[in-house]
């Protein structure tokens, strides 16, 4: 039964913002219990903010609530351009968000003058389960949707991962933690199948009136395992490395059932530094506040050799490049060289896990007429 409708879902509302600015990327790891753990960084009453939050889900304000996890630690990750004619680019994009349980983030990118890899508009992140071939996978996409070439760009190193949109608004430019960023490295690690039955239902998104106050003990039915279990093996995982936070996602491209906006603008930043560098690079972007993601990834010669990126969203465009403007301003300042460096704006933008179960992908490999073993490494 759906909340009624004198409930705030506005993002604006002060109740709404005290709790996103928790709940978007204040909960690292596993939590026991993450909606008492939000009533308490918020010093709300739980039921309040299980009663919040469901009704932001249910207005679309709020589009998932999971517990994520580290997927580049589970599965081969890259950020991946892809070139695409412009007549197939629709098409394309509908195929990677509808069709391919393996792509993430898609999204049409632009940047505002002609340079390298403006012609690479379509952007997605990729993630194969272990056992598969990210190449593999990549190739078959590109001739399904008619790409005439694509770039892979695992990450090497993880500077920053937080979203936190309603927290992130008004900062100053130049705003950055006392300390570097930790350079965190990307290592797959390898789950026995009652880890992975554990796993698979700790990601699941929580439906509205799954949100109470004993979050984990249905999913530790679900696993087939005790809650003690459940939350030990969670828990274990959680000091492997694998899981991110619990988190509240916010609709932040699109208009909200509220009119809101959230954001208007999403900016992918690359800078060019010296090989050599890209970690004490990264670690000085990482630390800036307004970065959601910064990672070391490789572009190649397709982006005049960028290998340091970042994302970092806004409401107004040049309130963002001012942002940019004082990053670039303090890697001058800490003495590292930036020989090329280059702003792609998102457009049309879908926003989904991938799947990373091996049996789930096999099933689409065997929808897709493939053979699953032709696809492994």
């Amino acid at each position: 039964m759906k909340l009624s409708s004198h409930v705030p879902v506005e993002t604006t509302d002060p109740v709404n913002a005290q709790i996103l600015a928790v709940s978007e990327d204040q909960l690292s790891g596993f939590q026991p219990d993450p909606l008492g753990e939000i009533a308490r960084q918020t010093g709300l009453p739980v039921a309040v903010v299980i009663e919040r939050i469901r009704a932001m889900l249910e207005a679309g304000i709020i589009r998932r609530v999971r517990q994520t996890l580290l997927a580049t630690n589970l599965a081969d990750g890259a950020l991946c351009a892809w070139q695409v004619p412009l007549e197939k680019t629709e098409a394309a994009f509908d195929f990677l968000f509808q069709k391919d349980p393996i792509s993430g983030h898609v999204v049409i990118r632009s940047t505002d003058t002609a340079t390298a890899g403006s012609n690479y508009r379509l952007w997605t992140t990729l993630k194969v389960p272990q056992g598969y071939s990210l190449a593999r996978h990549a190739a078959h996409l590109a001739k399904r949707i008619g790409a005439e070439h694509f770039r892979l760009m695992p990450a090497q190193r993880l500077f920053a991962l937080g979203v936190g949109h309603v927290r992130r608004r008004g900062m100053e430019p130049g705003s950055r933690a006392d300390e570097l960023a930790e350079a965190v490295e990307v290592r797959v690690a390898q789950l026995d199948e009652l880890e992975w039955r554990v796993l698979t239902a700790l990601k699941r998104e929580f439906a509205p009136e799954e949100l109470k106050s004993d979050l984990w003990t249905d999913r530790a039915a679900e696993a087939g395992v005790t809650l003690d279990e459940f939350q030990r093996i969670a828990s274990s995982l959680d000091q492997r490395g694998i899981i991110g936070r619990f988190s509240t996602f916010l609709e932040h491209v699109k208009t909200l059932s509220s009119g809101e906006r959230v954001t208007r603008f999403n900016a992918l930043f690359h800078w060019a530094v010296p090989p050599g560098r890209e970690i004490d690079a990264g670690r000085e972007v990482g630390r800036h506040h307004i970065m959601t993601h910064a990672y070391w990834r490789e572009g190649g010669p397709e982006f005049h050799d960028v290998n340091v990126m970042g994302v970092a969203h806004g409401t107004d465009k040049e309130l963002v490049l001012a942002h940019k403007a004082a990053i670039d301003r303090h890697l001058a300042e800490a003495g590292i060289e930036v020989r090329y460096t280059n702003v792609f704006w998102g457009g049309k933008s879908e926003i989904k896990p991938s799947e990373i179960s091996p049996l789930a992908y096999a099933d689409w490999c065997r929808s897709e007429g493939i053979d699953p073993e032709s696809m492994r490494d």
